[in-house]
């Protein structure tokens, strides 16, 4: 996980978790819909464009959204609705194969994964490799939950929207809606909310350490909070990327042995 989370570093973290059964991997895509501005949030890092604080935590989302066949998908009933959709619009000349289609959650058409793509580019590689051990986890705990006969609410597009904007918006600093409650709930309370109802998979997973992280970012924020304290303490953007840079090199940099240090 290590060193896919480092290549991931330079285009934006894309996860992919396989899935055994296409149908399947429809049914659960669904489902996790619900959860992707919750990643989106901990994955923020692109508050500033051409310059410009955006007012934004992931203003790549924005940019990202002017593509087309981008964002959340709709809902599928089945893999063969969801093949139906893609044939056509190979038929129709709109793409030239499955890969041309950018969702937030997409089922891979080579791989037989799962391919989440909404997130941002994160710049340590611990938040990397934490987000996608979170990711894992939401997963392999939708599917006890359909192996147990049970499966996680399937809410509407447009109410998932909400939520994603709030986490481009606000990153982990805001509130999201809790569409069961019908309310508004901080996603500091939210967060560890996540990681208690995927507790009982991770550690099946061996991923409790990379999972625990999660707390560092709520603690000391996201990439794009970071970028932020250092624009208000220095009023310099070269700041900025000097900071990021070097947060980034820190993961990613292999020590160097004493055979090749300078005397």
């Amino acid at each position: 996980m290590q060193e896919a989370a480092r290549s991931n570093l330079i285009f934006g973290l894309h996860v992919h978790v396989g899935i055994q059964s296409r149908d399947l991997a429809i049914h659960i895509a669904n489902q996790v819909r619900y959860f992707l501005p919750h990643l989106l949030a901990l994955s923020t890092s692109s508050p500033f464009w051409m310059g410009r604080n955006t007012g934004l935590k992931s203003y790549r989302t924005t940019v990202f959204r002017r593509f087309p066949r981008t964002g959340l998908p709709e809902h599928f009933r089945s893999w063969s609705e969801y093949e139906n959709f893609t044939d056509l619009l190979v038929q129709l000349n709109c793409i030239d194969n499955p890969k041309k289609i950018w969702w937030d959650v997409r089922p891979h058409p080579v791989f037989g994964t799962l391919e989440f793509r909404m997130c941002d580019v994160t710049t340590k590689v611990e938040e990397a490799c934490a987000i996608a051990a979170l990711t894992q986890a939401i997963i392999v705990k939708l599917y006890r939950l359909y192996t147990s006969n049970q499966s996680w609410r399937i809410y509407e597009r447009a109410l998932i929207e909400e939520n994603k904007w709030r986490a481009a918006r606000y990153g982990i600093e805001g509130k999201m809606i809790d569409f069961g409650k019908e309310e508004e709930v901080p996603m500091k309370r939210l967060i560890p909310e996540l990681l208690e109802l995927v507790d009982d998979v991770v550690d099946d997973l061996g991923s409790r350490s990379a999972v625990n992280y999660i707390h560092t970012i709520l603690n000391e924020g996201t990439s794009a909070e970071r970028q932020l304290r250092v624009f208000e303490q220095t009023g310099d953007l070269r700041a900025v990327v000097q900071h990021v840079v070097a947060e980034t090199r820190a993961g990613t940099m292999e020590p160097r042995s004493s055979s090749h240090a300078v005397n």
